[in-house]
C-alpha cells in the first residue's frame, strides 16, 4: 500500500510538471514541438513508477493540459499526443522494468524503443484523425513533425533523462538493479 501511494504521488507530481514545463517554451507551439517538454515527465514516470503509471500519466497529461491551458488543441493534437505519450510511458516503463540489468544502457534502449513506437502511434493517430476531419496528413508532414522538427527535443530527452536518473541513483532515490540467477540484487 505504501509503494502504491508513493507511485500515485509521484505520478501526480509528474502530471503537474508536465502541465508547467511547456510554459518554459513560452506557449509557442513551434518551440514546444521542437523541445517536447511534456515528454520528459512521462518518460520519468514510466521509468521510476512503472509502465502502468507512465501510460496513465502519458494519456492524461496532454488532455488535461488542453482543458486547463487550451494548448495543445484538443482535436486532433491533444488526442494524438495522449496516445503517443501513453506509448512512451508504457513502452519505456515496461522495457526498463523487465531489463535484466536496470542501468544506463537499458535506460537508453527503453527510451529509444519508446520514442520510435510513440512516434509511429502519433503518426497513425494524426493520419486517422485528420482523415476524419477531411484534411490530409501527408508522409512529408509526418516525417517533418515527428522526426525533423523534434530533433532538439529528442537530444534533450536523451541527455536530460539519463542524467536525472543517474542523479537520483546517486542520491539513493532510484536504484539501478542487477538481476542474476532470478534474484534481484541492488547495486
Amino acid at each position: 500500500m505504501k509503494e502504491t501511494t508513493k507511485k500515485l504521488t509521484l505520478s501526480a507530481m509528474f502530471i503537474a510538471i508536465g502541465i508547467l514545463l511547456p510554459f518554459l517554451t513560452g506557449q509557442i507551439p513551434q518551440v514546444g514541438s521542437m523541445m517536447l517538454p511534456m515528454h520528459i515527465p512521462v518518460f520519468l514516470c514510466g521509468l521510476i513508477c512503472g509502465w502502468q503509471y507512465g501510460a496513465a500519466v502519458g494519456f492524461i497529461l496532454p488532455l488535461l493540459r488542453s482543458v486547463i491551458c487550451a494548448a495543445p488543441a484538443m482535436f486532433p493534437m491533444a488526442v494524438s499526443m495522449a496516445l503517443e505519450l501513453m506509448t512512451y510511458g508504457l513502452v519505456a516503463g515496461l522495457l526498463y522494468g523487465i531489463s535484466r540489468h536496470q542501468c544506463i544502457i537499458a535506460l537508453y534502449r527503453s527510451m529509444i524503443a519508446a520514442m520510435l513506437g510513440g512516434r509511429v502511434i502519433f503518426g497513425l493517430a494524426m493520419l486517422i484523425f485528420t482523415g476524419i476531419q477531411g484534411n490530409g496528413y501527408t508522409w512529408s508532414a509526418y516525417f517533418a513533425s515527428v522526426f525533423l522538427q523534434a530533433i532538439p527535443g529528442i537530444i534533450i530527452q536523451l541527455t536530460l533523462i539519463p542524467a536525472i536518473m543517474l542523479a537520483l541513483h546517486k542520491t539513493g532515490l532510484v536504484t539501478f538493479k542487477r538481476h542474476s540467477s532470478g534474484v534481484k540484487n541492488e547495486s
